[in-house]
């Protein structure tokens, strides 16, 4: 098909970020040079068609060097990519970190979630909107605008702000915690061209940026303990260095299970009983081996690094502290499972996380331990890094498979499972950052011993998010079957009377006081109607505004639904506007009548929602109830 777009050109910027990406347009039809045979014959749509998956990366380029995605801009990708300009620009305004309006192009994203709504965000941005206007509007130069943002992922560290600074040499600087004179300063010094990563800590609440390695201490307050495996390396190996990994006992998991092959590989995560961490908790052994036995190829492995539950941190930790045991186990999980190709599907809000992914990736395809003869073994197997753009609903895996091909990132149907119809279509195993790390223990130890530790039904060792309300905030490990209380004191226990626990995250639930002696284990938390989700552990004390809390969770689901579900585009709005209406002390009927309507918009949720956002998006907001939290 000939696309003709009916737009100004794009710039000669806008081109030459497109066709960094892409390589140079060869023909007339994909929008370079047209030759005279081109008038009569067209030729290499379908492979333009081909690099779809290439648009989310395309649009990223051009977001980069311009901050913004222009109309002719937009027209450029579909020319190059032979796609309608209507599919390139619904892919465009699916993500939050995109815009197709114009924009500064220094931008500060200011997390007012749960945890720094607990720390003060609302009052920073109060502070921003006296000091720099209204949120979205740009500065009196035009250089500068300031954001609310979901969930950033620095939770331990509240209240943060993601910077994201255009021009020929992007910048993106994640911040925590910082204030508004903190935020202020750093926007001045983008503004002059200074780079915000190298700025000195300023202002009351700034801290470091990701301009030095962080204080072990800062982000695992249990550095350094000898009983820790999955957070052993955080603080002693330098996260850059590859050869520092392989000295602290890196690869050699790997070298064992080239060495006893990818049978008995299976057969060992299988006796480790290890299940997902990512909330789902399916059998990681029984994934592997599905994928393995399913008919087609190529086979893929994807790690799910889009880690955007709010009050979830734990994946960031090992991404930035530790991330070549993704990568290791990741070559272990195509080598069992007979992929030859990996992706890592990182969150847009890690600009750390994605510097220090990508460099682990360059340094073992160097040193042989990716690419086209692992080890002197014929396995062939490479990995590549993609970046998400600000969209919660990819973290469920179908999504993530859309967003990857280039698509909006909206769930697909199941079944199909991904085992067998997975990305691109072939089967394809995904496993979340946390589960991914265990697999070098169990390889290490054998999967009998990987779980003795832990309970019957829950093996092994578990991180959980600690924020809130709590003296030390952070990310434990711990062995499945600690108590709530334990892994309280263990962080030092609550700065004030405990009024509500919410666990597993704006998905989870929220539990009272008298829960401090469940055992944090998948069947343990199920038995009082919880769950551990995501691993997300958040104290509220006695001071919470919980109604105001509820309302954030409410607008958080309407903002992320991706609208392609009737019961969940609809019913995520209508239990925001019932929150919101109850904040406002104002109810449709008494309260009784809000609640009972609240639990019939949440019924039709669950029973008819695709996906696990829309079935769990009232699961907090009616748990609080069912505590008697609120009332």
């Amino acid at each position: 098909m000939d696309i003709h777009v009916i737009a100004p050109l794009a710039s000669p910027a806008e081109r030459a970020a497109v066709d960094a990406v892409l390589g140079p347009a060869t023909s007339g039809w994909s929008g370079g040079q047209r030759s005279p045979t081109e008038g009569h014959a067209a030729h290499g749509g379908h492979a333009a068609r081909a690099n779809r998956d290439r648009l989310l990366p395309v649009l990223h380029a051009v977001q980069d060097q311009i901050g913004w995605l222009s109309q002719p801009a937009l027209g450029y990708i579909s020319r190059r990519l032979s796609l309608p300009p209507a599919e390139v620009y619904g892919v465009a305004t699916f993500y939050a970190l995109l815009t197709t309006r114009e924009r500064a192009p220094i931008a500060a994203h200011v997390c007012d979630d749960i945890a720094c709504r607990l720390a003060g965000a609302e009052q920073t941005c109060a502070d921003l909107e006296r000091i720099h206007g209204p949120a979205g509007e740009p500065s009196a130069d035009g250089r500068t605008t300031w954001l609310r943002s979901p969930c950033l992922g620095r939770c331990d560290q509240a209240p943060a702000a993601l910077f994201t600074i255009a021009g020929p040499q992007p910048e993106q600087v994640s911040l925590a915690p910082i204030d508004a004179v903190g935020i202020m300063d750093r926007l001045g010094r983008a503004a002059t061209g200074q780079s915000i990563a190298a700025a000195r800590p300023g202002g009351a609440a700034t801290g470091a940026g990701p301009n030095r390695l962080e204080t072990a201490r800062d982000v695992v307050p249990q550095a350094g303990d000898p009983g820790l495996r999955l957070l052993a390396r955080v603080g002693r190996v330098d996260p850059g260095s590859l050869g520092d990994y392989r000295l602290a006992g890196g690869y050699a998991a790997l070298a064992h299970s080239i060495e006893i092959g990818p049978e008995a590989v299976i057969a060992e995560v299988s006796a480790s009983r290890l299940l997902g961490r990512g909330g789902a908790a399916f059998p990681t052994g029984r994934k592997w081996a599905a994928v393995r036995a399913a008919a087609g190829s190529p086979k893929y492995v994807v790690c799910n690094a889009d880690e955007s539950e709010p009050g979830t941190f734990k994946d960031r930790v090992i991404l930035e502290h530790d991330p070549f045991v993704v990568i290791e186990a990741m070559t272990i999980e195509g080598f069992a499972t007979g992929a030859s190709r990996g992706f890592v599907y990182l969150r847009g809000e890690y600009p750390l996380a994605a510097a220090r992914l990508a460099g682990a990736i360059a340094q073992a395809r160097t040193a042989g331990l990716l690419g086209p003869d692992i080890r002197g073994s014929g396995f062939a197997f490479e990995i590549e890094l993609r970046i998400g753009a600000g969209a919660y609903i990819c973290g469920e895996e179908t999504a993530l498979f859309n967003s990857i091909e280039g698509r909006r990132g909206e769930p697909r149907n199941k079944p199909p499972f991904p085992v067998e119809v997975g990305l691109f279509g072939k089967p394809t195993a995904v496993n979340n950052v946390e589960t991914l790390a265990n697999v070098p223990l169990v390889l290490a130890t054998g999967g009998a011993a990987f779980a003795t530790t832990g309970t019957e039904g829950s093996t092994g060792p578990k991180l959980f998010c600690l924020s809130g309300h709590i003296r030390r905030p952070g990310t434990y490990e711990v062995p499945f079957g600690t108590t709530l209380g334990q892994l309280l004191d263990l962080a030092g226990g609550p700065t004030g009377p405990i009024r509500t626990i919410l666990l597993g995250g704006a998905a989870g639930g929220f539990v009272g006081p008298d829960a401090l002696a469940t055992p944090l284990t998948f069947e343990g938390t199920r038995a009082i109607g919880a769950t551990l989700g995501s691993g997300v552990v958040m104290i509220f004390d006695e001071s919470t505004d919980l109604i105001g809390t509820l309302r954030r969770i409410a607008a958080f689901f309407r903002d992320e639904s991706c609208g392609q579900c009737v019961p969940c585009r609809v019913g995520t709005v209508r239990q925001e506007e019932l929150i919101g209406r109850l904040a406002a002390g104002h109810p449709h009927g008494s309260w009784a009548d809000e609640l009972a309507l609240l639990g019939e918009i949440g019924q039709a949720m669950r029973d008819a929602s695709i996906c696990g956002l829309g079935q769990t998006a009232s699961s907090a907001i009616e748990s609080a109830v069912r505590a008697r939290i609120v009332s």
